[in-house]
């Protein structure tokens, strides 16, 4: 008995042991991606062949376990959502290489001006193009780009401080993470939808009151309505601060170059048809009525065909938009594929189930334990970029999370504005470094900081009223969190029975199929008292 004991204690031991090694090969993944400066992708399979060869060799797990990976991926890449990763890339390229945002960035310059004064044109007028354009873009990176190319070239010609506008191309640049049907969202609604299912499924093994009867698993549609509102917040807040500053500081533009004069006939239309082109496919895809494929599929078709109408879209930049929407769709399959790999080497090792347990020690105190995921993931975000987040970190520290909280949609909402403040964070957000390498001059980080800090206190605050207030997540979503319980009362349930066993006179003798039972016909009175029910 004392040696069943010792050998049981020696098993976990060793159990715990390979569970590190998990732990160290992601350490591992980290510290190459902040060091070599190599791709992602080829970070994530060199350290997946190393430890699968290490885990085989220690008696960790069985090869078996690797021959599952082809199925795994393929499974993966017939996932429809991933058409919708193409059409998003195409969408951003057309965005980069058309002029149209240009335009947009003009006519919202002209018409604010009469409303908010020429002084907060220019930088209202950003981030509303921000607004309208960084969720069509697909990635911030490709928003960044597209903002720093034309509202960012627009406030230097007018002669604004380059910390000024490289905080506010970051800001605007984000806007895309948080406000629906952004790429990042989609993404991020998917994985919540594989952690939910497998954190209901732990919390059923572990005994835990999150796995209650009749739980429904949240869908992107979920997560897509609750992060509308605290996006809404979010873009008024920014708003106002950027109104509040051009009137309070001093001038920062010179508006003698700002566009003047009255609308153009071309600004006009651009102002009515593409603002209620973008709101009415957003409310489509937040309400249901259009899938994240459809509407990346009407925006790019369109697209193309106004590049074709106004003769920008050339045989040579044609070329281009292919190339980078390519290029951007290369990238990201060879993550996803890498993710997958690099995540099931990990599980083969037992790393989830170590990360479960950490988090079972907190089942008392779910606040704290979605405090410690947020807190990993704001750290994550100064290495990582949103997919790599998704990819990687998502599936090891979210399924434990949602084993005991109870509303799934609402940890997606707060996981967006912790992504979107990690990517903002001096010195090494992922927004902020980008958009000062595109500066010139280069500003100094500390200017960059301090025209940023009024932009992340709002932030912050909106990440405070949610976690407070979960009910900020939960005005627009049309479905419950829990699927509606069938009860029959004794006597009905007994009336039930004696109808059901009554057969009718014209009933058929013997069923079609002879090798299937007779199906009784229910009576509709049964059946009405069901549906009422």
């Amino acid at each position: 008995m004392r040696h069943a004991r010792g050998h049981g204690r020696h098993s976990s031991q060793g159990a715990r042991r390979m569970s590190a090694v998990g732990l160290l090969l992601l350490g591992l993944a980290l510290v190459l991606m902040m060091t070599t400066g190599w791709a992602t992708y080829a970070v994530l399979l060199a350290v997946s062949t190393l430890g699968a060869l290490a885990g085989l060799a220690l008696g960790a797990f069985d090869i078996a376990v690797l021959r599952s990976l082809p199925e795994r991926i393929v499974g993966l890449l017939e996932h429809d959502l991933l058409q919708a990763l193409v059409l998003y890339a195409v969408v951003g390229a057309l965005l980069n290489h058309l002029a149209l945002v240009g335009g947009l960035y003009s006519g919202l310059h002209k018409a604010i001006a009469r409303l908010a004064g020429r002084r907060a044109a220019s930088e209202m007028a950003g981030l509303a193009v921000g607004m309208l354009l960084a969720p069509m873009n697909g990635s911030v990176g490709a928003s960044l780009l597209t903002l720093s190319r034309t509202a960012g070239q627009a406030w230097a010609h007018e002669g604004m401080p380059p910390a000024r506008r490289t905080a506010l191309v970051a800001v605007a640049s984000t806007l895309g993470i948080i406000v629906p049907p952004s790429l990042v969202l989609l993404l991020l609604g998917d994985a919540m939808l594989r952690a939910h299912t497998e954190g209901l499924a732990l919390a059923a093994q572990r005994g835990l009151a999150t796995a209650q009867a009749g739980t429904r698993i949240i869908n992107t549609q979920d997560v897509l309505q609750a992060a509308l509102a605290p996006g809404v917040m979010l873009l008024v807040l920014w708003l106002a601060v950027t109104w509040w500053l051009t009137r309070t500081a001093a001038p920062t533009t010179d508006t003698r170059h700002a566009p003047r004069g009255p609308l153009t006939r071309r600004e006009r239309w651009t102002l009515v048809l593409v603002p209620t082109f973008i709101v009415a496919l957003l409310a489509l895809v937040t309400t249901g009525q259009v899938r994240a494929v459809e509407a990346a599929a009407t925006a790019g078709v369109l697209l193309l065909a106004w590049g074709v109408v106004s003769r920008q879209l050339t045989r040579q930049r044609l070329g281009q938009v292919l190339d980078d929407a390519l290029a951007l769709t290369g990238a990201l399959f060879a993550l996803l594929v890498a993710a997958v790999t690099f995540s099931l080497v990990l599980r083969a090792f037992g790393t989830d189930l170590l990360v479960a347990d950490w988090m079972r020690a907190l089942q008392g105190q779910p606040l704290l334990a979605m405090a410690v995921v947020l807190a990993v993931l704001l750290g994550s975000a100064f290495v990582l970029d949103a997919f790599e987040l998704i990819f990687l970190i998502i599936p090891i520290v979210m399924p434990p999370l949602l084993a005991l909280v109870d509303d799934a949609a609402w940890v997606a909402a707060l996981t967006l504005l912790v992504l979107q403040a990690g990517f903002l964070l001096p010195p090494l957000g992922y927004a902020l470094v980008l958009a000062r390498a595109q500066a010139a001059p280069r500003p100094a980080m500390a200017a960059v900081a301090r025209a940023l800090a009024p932009y992340l206190l709002s932030l912050l605050a909106v990440l405070a009223l949610v976690l407070a207030v979960p009910a900020t997540t939960q005005w627009l979503r049309t479905t419950p969190a829990t699927l509606p319980e069938t009860t029959i009362q004794g006597d009905d349930l007994d009336a039930l029975m004696r109808e059901m066993s009554q057969r009718p006179d014209d009933a058929p003798d013997a069923p079609e199929n002879p090798g299937a039972p007779a199906a009784p016909d229910m009576p509709a009175s049964a059946t009405e008292k069901l549906q009422n029910q």
